[in-house]
């Protein structure tokens, strides 16, 4: 029911996006990062149509400091992902792929990389709790929590739908179900490829050199 409840919620996004696009593992000839023509690129993330532009909105990081998401990642390739560290699933395998991905290029492209991981369980996701979930997959990854109510305030400001607390079990445990995807917003300030749980490392490390390269050309 777990799995279930989070594809449905990735299914309604789709909707929610509009026009999402697959692009070709198996590109005949690939081109250079950031060639202003896309009908061609080799990006293994879905590509999304219109692009989403960056949230303005300000939670609170894991040392207890404000933190504004668009001018905190102003010039980087932002990757943000919603979800919460009790996730016996999507969450875990996501944050684990992005991590292994950036370990695997040059260090020149993978400093241009900010990973955003809001949590949407913010009534046990504390400071120490997250940053020490995040810890186990990349020192570097950003935690940021808040209210319920401005933390469901950053999903729908980055068009994606709020997520949704399962009712309570006996024992006190529960689900929260959310977005099961990560949103990349390349330095134009607009994520124009989505990844959802269940691409394979090799195609994160694939795509992350072309999106630190990435130049899009606005129409």
């Amino acid at each position: 029911m777990k799995v279930r409840f989070l594809c449905n919620l990735l299914v309604g996004l789709t909707f929610v996006l509009g026009t999402v696009h697959r692009a070709s593992a198996q590109a005949s000839k690939t081109p250079e990062p950031g060639r202003a023509n896309h009908v061609e690129t080799p990006y293994r993330g879905g590509l999304v149509s219109p692009p989403l532009p960056k949230p303005k909105f300000t939670l609170t990081d894991t040392s207890g400091a404000p933190y504004e998401l668009s001018s905190k990642t102003k010039g980087y390739v932002t990757l943000l992902f919603f979800g919460y560290t009790h996730c016996p699933d999507s969450c875990p395998l996501e944050m684990h792929m992005v991590a292994q991905a950036l370990k695997k290029i040059p260090p020149a492209s993978s400093d241009q990389f900010k990973v955003i991981f809001v949590t949407t369980d913010p009534e046990r996701d504390s400071p120490q709790v997250l940053r020490t979930w995040l810890n186990h997959f990349d020192k570097s990854f950003i935690g940021l929590s808040g209210t319920s109510a401005a933390i469901e305030a950053a999903q729908i400001a980055a068009n994606i739908p709020p997520a949704k607390k399962s009712a309570v079990r006996p024992d006190g445990a529960y689900e929260v179900g959310h977005a099961a995807f990560v949103l990349a917003y390349t330095k134009d300030n607009l994520a124009h490829l989505i990844y959802p749980v269940g691409m394979k490392e090799e195609d994160w490390a694939h795509d992350l050199p072309y999106l630190a390269k990435e130049t899009w050309v606005s129409h």
